[in-house]
């Protein structure tokens, strides 16, 4: 079976992304969890230790407080509460934390740092897994046990306004409700104001028990304009009014009630530097944690500094207060000041339940439980508190008594600490064995690269072979051994066994293939053959700095620094490359005595030397093919001189057009806090640098666009462009000449819209072209016309989703494939290879150039709602993607279009196509390896996981390229006359 090297790189890359999904099953497991109601079947609570013969306390202690009111803000560092901010904008609260009667905390939230896994850890104590990160675009809900639905079954009656997340968790738990979408990020307003509304009705009622409000505009605010906007100070102080409110009310109703009320401020998550959240910086994990009531009695002077706690604290705390039993699987701790005021037995019960809770956690996750430090802790604390209780029922006023109660309850607090932070440490359960199931197809590499582009698939033989009944039999013993073994714990052993079989069967006839066609190349000598062309070539400079950059950077990977500060990596990668050029450019315009010597002397007016130089390639393959009949690069010497200077600047302006974009936004983790030029842009006093900036690049883009699109194309991107500048005037990120005043006119959605009109008929039109290329005329002009309509389409689509701030990067994108493609590809007469590979480099250099990272917090959410007046999922996902993946996207929609426009056959389209796929499965497969082995590293949820998240996102956008490759490579095909044609 032959195949050619698009097709089979395709088809790679499709069993690779299966892989991917197979291994990240793997690592980021989904827990199993039961839908029949055992999960929250209520038990008896733990006894008292007993003083003799038996317990003298068999139940839970009774509730601590009557009321309890939850107010959640979103995305509320702790800073603003407890910094400079607070005092500023929350004066009452700042009251409260320093003078009144509260307890104030720094509740530390461990990542992901977004709502639903937030509001998991609140309410359950433990600690969600790292793919909630994924869950959280549409949260099912929650089975696990947890406060709430202890409060239903104990027949507290609960009332919930706001953020919606909650009511898809908690879908039936609430006897009053009023939901807000989360994810329309432009709301900052409506949104809140739909959760304070009900507040005067609903505290002037008695009919309930605990209330939870979940603010989210703070959050929007940070999305859209970032933690030093001035509407942060006005929401704070929006928020401190309704503290006031809802703690004047509860300190009113309390006069006629026996137990005192209590009102919890919280947060889910902070806010980075840059508004965003997801990551594990300081300003996104820090939290600030306020319970006041009037059972905490301070006396004058009594100055309370915030202590830090762990966010999954607050479950254990609530159900306590509550009267409830703690959740199951909550990994949190008591938190001591709220129950310090109690009597020492009650204070003593209240330890021993927290206790004995996470000791049965210990017991049930961990096999040698009996030998870990705060196992032995509890057996000795609950030694020590069976012999209080006999000396308090014994005499009850003693100072030993006292003392011992003390001792005790430092034994408690020392052994909650310990337990605490030993089951925190077990979270990360892996499925190692889905992991292991991992199968990369790349067959014949060398094969690939050769001038007939095809390959030699062994399909009938090894399935019929003895290799293949006896790997069969090895994969079906093995899995048989590790699913009796391991039970259903892992996917694979979850599948019906006919289902397990036909999997092992493919993976036995995939590794038969791969190990018949590596033995066939091998036999055949085609590797160790050299042809007569190749046998005194070497690598050039430009192929050994692609080979080592990119060996490098997957080499990088395996350090979390490399990692966190990856963009450090693709620019010097591309700065070199720049320079790399400017060598080539300056041994081509300026030859030595001896330049001549280097080409082929049987093709001087088609020299393709850069081609030569990979091993085992024919001077006369793929460079013919993509160049067709242009000048050799022999022939730069002989240009005029203003020509020459040109191609000898061009590498020059490369490098200064990346240099300038380097300070735009300062990216990664170590350095990501200081102020860039994007900062200063955005500021509320830079308006009118910004407007001047925004107008020129959407100019700027319209001339390097237009040049190539059609006369309905041009004006469709010329009235975008100018519906892309009023919609941020509409936002009030730019100035309009003839509007007076900061009034916001609209809320862009018109606007947006309009622009969306304009980009759905440029990608019709180039939709259009292309089928008729392939349909009808069959000519290569036309496709190439409408490959360039479709990527005009998508810069119109990325400057509207942009920041203003950022269109300079998109310009100075196009701006450099424009040089690129006129002063370097053409006139050194790359192959499809070297020039697929500098458009991977710089699509990953301009991905970092926009503001992006590896950190989930840059990931700006607000573009996946240009245009919309509700949330809708599909529409949203996709528009922050396409925001997020811009520089990539982009790159490679132009590598398609100079490809397709160059070349005279197909055989560019399937060596690029090939060359793509290998280029980007390098990277993921290494750091699927790397990955595995480093799964216990300290780093490996907030350094190591997001970055696998970009990698498997990166892998699709990789999969839609190869497939656009292949159906290019089709159509190219279909267009070309047959060999056999006598006119040819």
């Amino acid at each position: 079976m032959r195949l050619g090297s698009g097709t089979f790189a395709a088809c790679c890359v499709v069993i690779e992304v299966l892989g991917v999904a197979l291994f990240l099953r793997g690592f980021f497991p989904v827990p199993v969890r039961s839908s029949s109601g055992t999960e929250h079947q209520a038990e008896p609570p733990a006894p008292e230790p007993s003083a003799g013969a038996s317990s003298n306390w068999t139940k839970l202690p009774p509730p601590l407080f009557g009321k309890v009111v939850i107010v959640l803000i979103d995305a509320l560092r702790d800073d603003f509460v407890f910094g400079s901010k607070g005092v500023k904008f929350m004066p009452y609260t700042t009251y409260l934390v320093e003078k009144g009667a509260s307890h104030s905390f720094v509740a530390e939230a461990k990542p992901p740092t977004v709502t639903m896994p937030r509001i998991k850890a609140l309410v359950t104590g433990s600690l969600p897994g790292f793919v909630d990160i994924i869950r959280n675009l549409n949260s099912p809900a929650l089975l696990e046990d947890n406060v709430i639905t202890q409060a239903k079954a104990a027949g507290k009656r609960m009332i919930f306004y706001g953020d919606d997340t909650w009511v898809k968790l908690f879908p039936k738990h609430f006897v009053e409700y009023d939901g807000t979408t989360s994810f329309f990020v432009s709301d900052y307003t409506e949104v809140d104001d739909n959760v304070t509304r009900h507040l005067d009705k609903v505290l002037k009622r008695g009919d309930w028990d605990v209330l939870i409000l979940h603010y989210l505009g703070l959050d929007h605010i940070g999305h859209t304009s970032g933690p030093s906007s001035p509407l942060i100070g006005r929401k704070l102080s929006e928020m401190d009014g309704v503290l006031v409110k809802i703690h004047t009310s509860l300190l009113a109703e309390e006069r006629e009630t026996l137990l005192p009320n209590l009102l919890v401020l919280c947060a889910d998550h902070g806010m980075s530097e840059a508004g965003g959240h997801g990551a594990s910086s300081t300003e996104e994990v820090n939290t600030p944690l306020i319970f006041i009531s009037s059972a905490f009695e301070r006396k004058p002077g009594d100055i309370r500094h915030p202590k830090r706690v762990q966010q999954t604290d607050l479950a254990a705390t609530l159900a306590v207060g509550l009267g409830l039993p703690i959740p199951k699987h909550s990994v949190g701790s008591l938190l001591f000041p709220i129950i310090e005021g109690k009597a020492m037995r009650e204070q003593l019960r209240f330890l021993h339940l927290n206790t004995v809770q996470l000791s049965k956690l210990l017991r049930e996750n961990i096999p040698s439980f009996k030998k870990e430090p705060g196992f032995q802790q509890f057996k000795v604390a609950e030694r020590l508190h069976a012999n209080w209780i006999r000396l308090y029922l014994e005499s009850s006023n003693s100072e030993v008594l006292v003392s011992l109660g003390a001792k005790v309850r430092r034994q408690y607090l020392d052994t909650l600490r310990t337990l605490s932070l030993s089951l925190s440490r077990q979270v990360a359960h892996y499925d190692a064995y889905s992991m292991a199931v991992l199968v990369l197809l790349l067959l014949s590499i060398p094969q690939a690269l050769s001038s007939e582009a095809e390959l030699d698939v062994p399909l009938s033989s090894p399935v019929f072979s003895l290799l293949f009944y006896l790997t069969s039999l090895a994969l079906l013993g093995l899995h048989v051994m590790v699913c009796t073994s391991a039970g259903r714990s892992c996917y694979f052993c979850s599948l019906p066994w006919p289902a397990a079989g036909v999997v092992m069967l493919l993976v036995s006839a995939l590794l038969c293939v791969v190990a018949s066609a590596l033995a066939k190349t091998f036999l055949d000598g085609k590797l160790l053959r050299k042809s007569p062309a190749g046998s005194g070539s070497r690598w050039s400079e430009l192929e050994l700095l692609i080979l080592l950059g990119t060996v490098g950077h997957v080499v990088s990977l395996g350090a979390s620094s490399f990692i966190e500060e990856e963009h450090q990596t693709w620019y010097f990668l591309v700065n070199t490359l720049c320079l790399a050029l400017c060598h080539q450019v300056y041994k081509n315009c300026f030859p030595g005595p001896d330049r001549g010597l280097q080409c082929c002397p049987h093709m001087a007016d088609v020299c393709d030397c850069v081609a030569a130089t990979l091993q085992g390639r024919k001077p006369g393959g793929d460079g013919a093919e993509l160049w067709g009949t242009h000048e050799s690069p022999a022939s730069l010497a002989t240009r005029p001189g203003h020509e020459k200077w040109v191609l000898l600047a061009s590498p020059w302006l490369i490098l200064a057009c990346c240099r300038l974009l380097r300070p735009l936004n300062q990216t990664g983790v170590q350095w990501a806090h200081r102020p860039d030029l994007g900062h200063w842009l955005t500021s509320s006093d830079r308006k009118a640098e910004l407007s001047v900036l925004a107008a020129l690049s959407l100019v700027v883009l319209f001339a390097l666009v237009q040049r190539r699109c059609s006369r309905a194309s041009k004006i469709a991107m010329a009235l975008g462009l100018l519906g892309v500048y009023c919609y941020r005037a509409a936002l009030g990120n730019v100035l309009l000449p003839w509007r007076q005043g900061s009034k916001d006119i609209s809320q862009g959605i018109v606007e947006a819209r309009f622009v969306y009109v304009f980009v759905l008929g440029i990608l019709f039109t180039g939709t259009r072209d292309l089928l008729r290329s392939q349909v009808t005329t069959a000519d290569p002009k036309v496709r190439a016309a409408g490959l360039w309509e479709l990527h005009s389409g998508l810069v119109l689509l990325a400057a509207l989703l942009l920041r203003p701030h950022n269109l300079p990067v998109l310009v100075l994108g196009l701006l450099i494939q424009t040089v690129m493609a006129r002063c370097i590809w053409k006139p050194l007469r790359h192959d499809a290879a070297e020039v697929t590979i500098m458009h991977y480099w710089f699509g990953q250099a301009f991905f970092y150039f926009q503001g992006n990272s590896n950190n989930v917090a840059t990931v700006d959410v607000s573009a996946g709602f240009v245009g919309l007046s509700t949330y809708v999922e599909v529409p949203a996902v996709f528009l922050t993607a396409f925001a997020t993946y811009t520089g990539p996207v982009l790159w490679a929609s132009h590598l398609v279009n100079f490809l397709s426009s160059e070349s005279s056959s197909g055989s560019a389209l399937r060596h690029a196509c090939f060359c793509y796929a290998l280029i980007c499965s390098l990277p993921v497969s290494a750091y699927l390896v790397l990955v595995t082995s480093l799964r216990y590293h300290l780093f490996i949820w907030s350094v190591f996981s997001p970055k696998l998240l970009y990698e498997g996102m990166h892998l699709l956008i990789t999969a839609a390229v190869c497939a656009f490759f292949t159906a290019m490579d089709q159509t190219n095909t279909k267009s070309q006359p047959s060999s056999q044609d006598p006119g040819k």
